[in-house]
């Protein structure tokens, strides 16, 4: 454990909640906020770089996706249902599509696909590993089935990442990627967090997101039932369709 027991304060839901309120703030800085000078001018200066209250808000907004790939990690671990769990993802990715067509470009259509793509394609990953764990409880690891069977595995995976990066989705390769090392390193916090950290480069900033999950005590919390867990899931396309209507009122972008 990276923490004491009783520090485990943050159940599901919280880091739900709080994905949630990041990716928020986030898309509310990006899509109107930088049209305004008050959240583009300076606050302070720390030798060539310029501090802004933009930069601030995008900032917070670094936290929502490795806290989203934690969650569909967890989920996927522990869902009844992994068939159902995948139809979802897909589902809602395919429902937040105009909505962020909209929001990132002004039209329905558009050559990238948003982050519920990535999250779905995480997940056949996820699918794909879990199959080798399982036949490597089955199958001898010194016979050639097995290391037929692991190339196909391995040929799967790289399909995926290759399907990312052609679909232009939302993070593409690398946060494919990086649910993948979320899982793999999943026994070991200490471990997952240092590597996630490095694994993140440039967006160092969203490395913080280490801190919520580790917090997480491991129980599902407040969010119960049909209603909230697809609320969640209804809350990207929502807020996004509800940012480019906004705009659109204001006059801008």
């Amino acid at each position: 454990m990276l923490l004491p027991d009783r520090w485990h304060v943050l159940s599901g839901s919280w880091l739900k909640v709080i994905s949630m309120a990041s990716m928020l703030i986030d898309h509310v800085a990006s899509h109107i906020l930088r049209y305004y000078p008050a959240f583009t001018e300076p606050l302070i200066t720390i030798g060539h770089n310029y501090i802004t209250w933009y930069y601030l808000l995008r900032c917070v907004g670094r936290l929502a996706f490795p806290i989203f790939c934690f969650l569909l990690v967890e989920g996927f671990q522990h869902t009844h249902d992994r068939r159902k769990y995948g139809r979802n993802l897909l589902v809602f990715a395919l429902i937040s599509e105009i909505p962020f067509n909209l929001t990132h470009g002004g039209h329905i259509y558009g050559w990238s696909q948003n982050v519920i793509f990535t999250l779905f394609l995480g997940f056949l990953a996820l699918c794909v590993v879990r199959r080798w764990e399982d036949d490597r409880q089955t199958i001898s690891p010194e016979s050639k089935i097995f290391s037929e069977h692991n190339r196909r595995l391995a040929l799967r995976l790289i399909a995926l990442i290759v399907v990312g990066i052609l679909l232009r989705c939302d993070y593409g390769s690398s946060g494919i990627s990086f649910i993948l090392l979320l899982y793999v390193l999943r026994r070991n916090e200490i471990l997952r967090t240092a590597i996630g950290c490095c694994f993140l480069g440039m967006r160092w900033i969203a490395g913080l997101a280490f801190i919520p999950m580790a917090l997480y005590n491991g129980r599902r919390g407040f969010i119960q039932g049909p209603f909230g867990k697809y609320l969640f899931y209804l809350f990207y396309p929502l807020h996004l369709i509800a940012l480019y209507f906004i705009r659109i009122a204001l006059g801008i972008g």
